[in-house]
C-alpha cells in the first residue's frame, strides 16, 4: 500500500467481487477480508475478519440483482463496521436499487429511492459515492455527502476511439430527463441531439409518442442510465429505424438486463449496446451485440480523492 492511502481499507460485498478487485488493483491496496454468508433461514450473517478501528472504510457493493438480498447485506456490513469502531465509512454504490420511485405519481405510491436512502443512513453510513443515478434529486434524499460520479466520459472516450467524432451521428435521448446526459455525449462527439418523446403506462411498458430531431440517414446512438428488461430502448430503435436511421446504437451505464432482456436485444434492430461492469454481466447474458467498459479506475480514482480529501468534481469539468 502507497503511504498516502495508510489508514483506509477497502471492503467488497457478494454484490460484485470481482469489480472490488479491480478496484483494489486500482488503489494499488489489499482488498479487506470479510466473510458474508447466510444463516439456513436466508439471514444474512456477516463477519469483519480484520481489524477496522479508527480506519476509513469504503464498502463497494451495487445494490442489483439479487436486490433485496444485495442490499440487506450493505446494511448489515454497515452495521457491523459502525460497531467496529470504523473512523468514517462510505458506501460506494456504482448502483441504486429502487431508484425508479423517486417521486410520487399516483396516489399510495411509496418514494423507495428515499427510504433507501434513510436505510442507508441508520445504518452507519457517513458518505455515500454513486454512478449515474436514475435521478440526480436522490442526492438530496441524504443528510450527508453524497459523490455523484458519471459514466458518459467512459462512454464518450471509447466512441471517439472508435472514430464517431466528426461522423453523421446524433445523439438520442431515450426520454426528455436525459437529455442534459445525451447533450454531454453530443458535445464529445461533435453531434446534434434528438429526444424520444414516450409515455409509460405501467412499469417496464413504453409507448413512443414522438421523435424530435433530425435522423434520417445517420448513426443513431442512444445514452440512457440503465437498460432493464430492454423494450423501451428496443421500441426506440424500431422508431428510429422507421423514421430513416440508418443505424441505432444504444449505450448505457448500469446493463440491468432482466430475464431475457440479452436476447432480445440479440434479435432486435439494435446493432450494439455498450455498457459499463456496473453491474456484475453473467456469461450466459454475454451475446455479440454487447460490450462492456471498466468502470473500476473511475471509482478508484474517486475513492483515492475523497480519502485525501481532494474534489471529486473536477474529475468531470467536461461533462456537464
Amino acid at each position: 500500500m502507497s503511504d498516502e492511502l495508510e489508514g483506509m481499507k477497502l471492503f467488497c460485498g457478494n454484490a460484485h467481487r470481482e469489480l472490488g478487485r479491480r478496484v483494489a488493483e486500482n488503489l494499488g491496496i489489499e482488498l479487506g477480508q470479510i466473510t458474508s454468508t447466510q444463516f439456513s433461514d436466508g439471514e444474512i450473517r456477516v463477519m469483519v475478519d480484520e481489524s477496522a478501528r479508527g480506519n476509513d472504510v469504503f464498502i463497494i457493493q451495487p445494490t442489483c440483482y439479487p436486490v433485496n438480498d444485495t442490499l440487506m447485506e450493505l446494511l448489515v456490513m454497515l452495521d457491523a463496521f459502525r460497531r467496529a469502531s470504523a473512523r468514517r465509512i462510505t458506501v460506494v454504490m456504482p448502483y441504486y436499487g429502487y431508484a425508479r420511485q423517486d417521486k410520487k405519481i399516483k396516489p399510495r405510491e411509496p418514494i423507495t429511492a428515499r427510504l433507501v436512502a434513510d436505510l442507508i443512513t441508520v445504518a452507519g453510513a457517513q458518505r455515500v459515492v454513486c454512478i449515474d443515478l436514475h435521478a440526480e434529486q436522490i442526492q438530496g434524499f441524504f443528510d450527508m455527502p453524497v459523490d455523484h460520479l458519471y459514466a458518459g466520459p467512459i462512454i464518450g472516450e471509447h466512441l471517439v476511439e472508435e472514430g464517431y467524432v466528426d461522423q453523421d451521428i446524433v445523439v438520442v435521448s431515450p426520454d426528455v430527463a436525459g437529455v442534459s446526459r445525451a447533450r454531454s455525449l453530443a458535445e464529445m462527439l461533435h453531434a446534434p441531439i434528438a429526444i424520444i418523446a414516450k409515455r409509460r403506462p405501467e412499469p417496464n411498458k413504453v409507448d413512443i409518442v414522438e421523435i424530435i430531431g433530425d435522423v434520417a440517414g445517420k448513426t443513431c446512438i442512444m445514452i440512457d442510465d440503465m437498460v432493464d428488461t430492454g423494450g423501451s430502448v428496443i421500441m426506440g430503435a424500431e422508431a428510429l429505424m422507421k423514421r430513416g436511421a440508418k443505424e441505432v446504437m444504444v449505450t448505457c451505464t448500469h446493463a440491468v438486463l432482466s430475464g431475457n432482456a440479452s436476447q432480445r436485444i440479440q434479435d432486435s434492430v439494435i446493432s450494439r449496446l455498450i455498457c459499463t461492469d456496473s453491474i456484475p454481466l453473467p456469461a450466459a447474458k454475454m451475446v455479440p451485440k454487447i460490450t462492456t467498459l471498466p468502470i473500476a479506475p473511475l471509482i478508484g480514482e474517486a475513492i483515492r480523492r475523497i480519502y485525501l480529501n481532494e474534489s471529486v468534481s473536477t474529475l468531470f469539468n467536461d461533462w456537464r
